[in-house]
Formats: C-alpha cells, sequence, structure tokens
C-alpha cells in the first residue's frame, strides 16, 4: 500500500513540475494607439472620457478621485498573443471606464502598465503577457475631472 502511495505522489509531482516547466508567459508590448483603434474599442469606448498614457500633456485637473488598478485575464486559447492581448487590453480600459463613471470623473491620467505589481511607463506601449491558455493586462491611473 505504502509503496503504491509513494508511485502515485511521485507521479502527480512529476506531471506538476513538466506542466510548469511548459507553460509560457511571454511579454509583450504592444502599441496602445493601435488597441484603442479597433472596431470592438470605438464601439465601446466612451468617447467622452479620456485616457492619457505616461506624461501625455492632458490640461489641468479640476478635480482629483484616486489612483485605481485594474487587473484583467482573458482567454487565449486559439488565439494569437496580439489578438488576446488587444482584447484583454480593451478589458481593461473599460475596467476603469466604469471606475470614472462611478467617481464622476471623466478621464483617467498617468495610465501605466502594472503587471505583477510592476509599472511599465510608455506613452506609445502597454504590456501585455501571454501564455497558451491565458493573457493578461494589469493598468494603472488616476481618475480625475479635466478642465
Amino acid at each position: 500500500m505504502k509503496q503504491g502511495l509513494l508511485s502515485l505522489t511521485a507521479l502527480v509531482a512529476g506531471l506538476a513540475m513538466a506542466t510548469s516547466a511548459q507553460a509560457r508567459d511571454t511579454r509583450h508590448l504592444l502599441s496602445i494607439e493601435e488597441a484603442m483603434d479597433t472596431p470592438a474599442a470605438q464601439e465601446k469606448l466612451d468617447p467622452n472620457i479620456r485616457f492619457v498614457f505616461a506624461d501625455t500633456p492632458h490640461g489641468s485637473v479640476a478635480e482629483q478621485y484616486g489612483n485605481f488598478v485594474t487587473n484583467k485575464k482573458t482567454n487565449a486559447f486559439n488565439k494569437s498573443d496580439e489578438e488576446a492581448c488587444r482584447w484583454v487590453m480593451l478589458s481593461a480600459l473599460l475596467s476603469l471606464q466604469d471606475r470614472v463613471h462611478a467617481e464622476g470623473g471623466n478621464a483617467v491620467i498617468n495610465i501605466e502598465s502594472f503587471y505583477d505589481r510592476e509599472p511599465m511607463v510608455s506613452r506609445a506601449e502597454y504590456e501585455c503577457y501571454a501564455g497558451m491558455l491565458m493573457a493578461g493586462v494589469a493598468l494603472r491611473g488616476d481618475v480625475v475631472t479635466l478642465r
């Protein structure tokens, strides 16, 4: 009985190591502009809300509501990494948009990628991690009302 249990334990441990060794988590830096110009983004993003990345000039702030983080994942199965990343980027932007609506603002400024709580600041690119089954984007930004 003990021998069978030890064999089963060894088999499970071996499978776990093999699975984790084959896991993929590829970092991509992709165009913010391309992600926001997709038909889905054009349809779903509120044109009255501004999304301002990094230190892009944005005008004066009338009111600040706080700094917020969104961390989204999407199914990447049977999609290219870029397709999955664009989809999950839209999901992250929609989450920030929902926060703007909830707080009563009209913009998110100082947006940066924030995957694994590590800031990556860029005016032109966002960070996405893609694997065989999942893709993820995390964003952090300040919800405000711009004059």
